[in-house]
């Protein structure tokens, strides 16, 4: 059974993801995707198997989205692809597959719904927001 996670270790949602998973005792592969970028092949596996659109894969916030004009209707999806290939920094993060399906894990506490395994104690987000009990059971917030 593998896990992998596209990490960006400065994003606090990707830490708090890879928190989650450990949490469920299993050390993940690790890819930094900003390092080693998925190939276009593999970006367009990881969008669809997650039930995403391109729109909703792609990062705006503090990438150069509105530069590259990609923000414009005449875009095409290739094109928005290998903007993405090109500038992973514009891959929303983080994307996790397990055997039970793929993800994009904003928040955090999507990564649950695919984990082959349960949380084994309490968890905390870095934010100071607890998620996971000390029984590995969900807070219901709210």
């Amino acid at each position: 059974m593998t896990v992998t996670i596209y990490h960006n270790p400065d994003c606090g949602t990707s830490r708090n993801t890879l928190g989650l998973i450990r949490n469920a005792g299993i050390e993940p592969v690790v890819i930094e995707y900003l390092k080693h970028p998925p190939d276009q092949a593999t970006l367009v596996e990881l969008i669809v198997k997650s039930g995403l659109s391109i729109h909703d894969a792609i990062r705006q916030k503090g990438t150069p989205y509105l530069e590259l004009g990609l923000d414009s209707p005449s875009k095409t999806k290739m094109e928005l692809l290998e903007a993405m290939v090109t500038h992973p920094i514009l891959i929303n993060r983080p994307f996790v597959v397990t055997p039970l399906g793929v993800r994009l894990c904003r928040p955090s506490e999507l990564v649950l719904d695919i984990l082959p395994q349960p949380q084994r104690g309490a968890f905390v987000k870095e934010d100071g927001e607890r998620v996971i009990d000390e029984h590995g059971e969900r807070v219901k917030h709210g």
